[in-house]
């Protein structure tokens, strides 16, 4: 399940910035890439990956970019999440 779940949000966001950054699409792929990674790797490991110390400004750059999106700034939102994404796994 969390396979397909990551697999569909890589799947809307890719469509989404095809689109023209349509931030519904953006939006939507964005919930399911996150609680597909829940499903993948549990909650505890994800909420563990995602704060710890050194790691606490990517995940702030990232959450904050989906936050973005949410409110209907896709351009905006997907820069703050990809810097946020670079510097998580980095």
């Amino acid at each position: 399940i969390g396979v397909g779940l990551v697999g569909f949000g890589l799947f809307f966001v890719l469509f989404g910035i095809l689109l023209y950054f349509d931030s519904v699409l953006l939006a939507f792929g964005n919930i399911l890439f996150l609680s597909g990674l829940v499903f993948i790797i549990g909650f505890r490991r994800t909420f563990t990956f995602f704060f710890q110390r050194p790691k606490l400004k990517g995940t702030s750059f990232f959450l904050g970019g989906i936050l973005i999106v949410f409110m209907r700034w896709p351009l905006l939102g997907m820069l703050l999440e990809a810097y946020g994404f670079i510097t998580l796994f980095r």
